[in-house]
């Protein structure tokens, strides 16, 4: 188990969406869009550097240090996972993890337009799904993803960074690419 473990614990406990970490601060769980404060140590460079190299694969670690900023997402083994990014900010590092659901939720039980579904029948095209952080886009296309993969019979290709949801394979076989570790987009 790692370290950082206990924090991801504690704010999914306190049902936190987002764990915001930063040097020179106590780390912060945002509950209902309210930021609260943990009853922990300020964290030091060096912790910062403990909680993350532990959980942040070692080739994406070069990337950070060469670039300063990283997305990337960590499974706390079964029970939940995260999408991170870290990154370098005036008064040293900082990282924001945002819980991703380990269900992924029907278009019903997302309450969108029905008209959604006819994206899911599509054969060719661009769709672009847009909005501001924690509206649901990332929820929406998982939603549409599976819709897709349990009616039809299509090979599907998710292009993410990092990948997310973790879709089984129904109708289709589905490849999740990380295009910043496979490369450039085809």
């Amino acid at each position: 188990m790692a370290r950082i473990d206990a924090l991801f614990s504690t704010m999914l406990q306190t049902g936190g969406s987002d764990l915001h970490l930063a040097e020179g601060q106590a780390p912060k769980i945002r509950i209902h869009g309210r930021m609260e404060i943990m009853d922990h140590p300020v964290l030091t460079n060096e912790s910062m550097r403990e909680y993350l190299t532990e959980i942040c694969p070692p080739d994406r670690w070069k990337h950070f240090r060469d670039h300063r900023d990283l997305d990337f997402a960590y499974a706390m083994g079964d029970r939940a996972r995260f999408r991170a990014n870290s990154f370098v900010q005036a008064r040293g590092l900082g990282a924001v993890f945002r819980t991703i659901p380990t269900k992924i939720k029907t278009f019903e039980e997302l309450n969108v337009p029905p008209v959604l579904k006819t994206f899911g029948q599509l054969r060719s095209g661009l769709v672009l799904v847009t909005g501001p952080t924690g509206s649901g886009k990332s929820t929406t296309l998982a939603a549409l993803i599976d819709y897709i993969n349990e009616r039809s019979a299509r090979h599907i290709i998710t292009l993410e960074e990092p990948i997310e949801f973790v879709h089984p394979n129904h109708c289709c076989p589905k490849q999740a690419r990380n295009e910043a570790v496979t490369g450039k987009s085809p």
